[in-house]
């Protein structure tokens, strides 16, 4: 309020009340905002207090509730780590049997074309003879054929 509001408040005050009662209005005023500063004061009090309690109670969950959280999270992380570790173990597991099936697969084929190798020099070297026996067959018949060719020529002469 500006000085002027106070001013004219003061004047309606003197004009309504005289000036005799001024000064016990004042006092009632004085004492009635005090009475009110008191209470409200009072007031503030009892919501601090009982406000109190309730943020310690607050506290009080949140501390517990961040604490299972962390419980929690901890036996999760614990559970994904021992089902990483057993994923591991099984993979490698399985990798070295995959890895011992192609050694022996590998080994058993390369048995397999050292022998087919072998079968195939053998066969060779039989068709190879054979060849020999053929052309000194084929040559001998042909000498035993010219040998007929020739009695049966001199038989006719």
């Amino acid at each position: 309020m500006s000085g002027q509001e106070i001013f004219v408040i003061i004047i309606v005050a003197l004009l309504l009340f005289g000036a005799e009662k001024l000064p016990d209005i004042a006092k009632t005023v004085g004492k009635g905002m005090r009475d009110f500063k008191k209470a409200s004061d009072e007031i503030r009090r009892e919501l601090e207090t009982s406000t109190k309690d309730i943020r310690q109670d607050l506290d009080e969950i949140t501390s517990t509730i961040k604490k299972e959280v962390t419980d929690i999270s901890d036996k999760i992380t614990k559970d994904v780590n021992e089902v990483s570790e057993n994923i591991e173990k099984d993979v490698n597991e399985i990798s070295d049997n995959i890895k011992k099936d192609v050694n022996e697969v590998t080994d058993s084929l390369k048995k397999d074309v050292n022998e087919v190798t072998e079968n195939i020099k053998s066969d060779v070297s039989e068709t190879k003879s054979t060849r020999k026996t053929v052309k000194k067959t084929a040559g001998n018949i042909h000498k035993e054929d010219n040998g007929i060719a020739d009695s049966i020529t001199q038989m006719i002469d």
